[in-house]
């Protein structure tokens, strides 16, 4: 993975957050991340080259204002004023090469000191073990702070961690000892499933799109309220948003 800097910009050495997204159900963490980048008013540094991550090219996701400015599948942004990085992956991975283009991740992070690294992701709906939507969405988390993914301070958030992690299983034993560049032998299928064969549900998932950014804002200490949004929000709307699912219809014809 090659990481290559826009003309006179640089990535802030003293910031040590890292958002990303995980490309998962409905799309959710890239939904989040395109809040994140365009309420923070981040601007963009650079984009990183990975051969694992399959070609794309858009035009600008977040502003009106046309500034000659291209979208492409893995872009990085810096946010000054909330001392973070983000980098949005808008293609998905070359099948069978996840773990490497996690490698290459991890990488980037450690060489840009990026110490504190965010992934946000999304679960099937299916997967509640409770009903109840009068509390909104549930969070979990899964954290490398403790051996058994547990992290005090999203605890005292009221998230759970993740039910379906153990350590003792062969899939997270992998990541554990890859993470340690202690790989395993015969790792290719054991991601097959969880990794390359996502359903991407077809619905709008703009509303939970705002309660995992609201979420990661909170592991960020972040201040949503100063993000000063239009029309007496909080949160900045990516100007892509308005066609994301086809403009609204002409109400005159009802």
């Amino acid at each position: 993975m090659e990481f290559v800097l826009e003309e006179n910009k640089h990535l802030n050495k003293e910031s040590q957050n890292l958002v990303l997204p995980a490309l998962s159900i409905g799309n959710v963490g890239q939904l989040a991340v395109d809040l994140l980048v365009s309420s923070t008013r981040a601007e963009t540094v650079g984009y990183l080259d990975d051969p694992f991550v399959l070609p794309c090219v858009g035009n600008d996701a977040y502003w009106p204002i046309p500034g000659g400015d291209l979208a492409l599948p893995l872009q990085a942004y810096e946010s000054s004023s909330s001392g973070m990085t983000l980098v949005q992956q808008r293609s998905p991975v070359v099948k069978g090469m996840m773990i490497e283009y996690a490698k290459n991740l991890a990488e980037f992070a450690a060489t840009n000191g990026k110490k504190h690294v965010v992934v946000l992701s999304s679960l099937d709906f299916g997967r509640w073990q409770k009903i109840d939507m009068s509390s909104g969405l549930q969070i979990y988390y899964l954290s490398s702070t403790n051996a058994d993914g547990t992290d005090d301070y999203c605890e005292q958030l009221g998230w759970k961690r993740l039910q379906e992690y153990n350590p003792e299983q062969r899939g997270w034993k992998y990541l554990t000892t890859s993470a340690e560049g202690n790989a395993m032998q015969d790792s290719s299928s054991l991601f097959e499933d969880e990794l390359e064969d996502e359903d991407y549900y077809p619905r709008d998932n703009i509303a939970d799109a705002f309660q995992l950014a609201e979420a990661a804002s909170k592991i960020l200490k972040l201040k949503p309220d100063n993000f000063q949004g239009g029309e007496g929000e909080k949160w900045v709307i990516p100007f892509s948003w308005q066609t994301v699912y086809g403009p609204p219809p002409d109400m005159s014809i009802f």
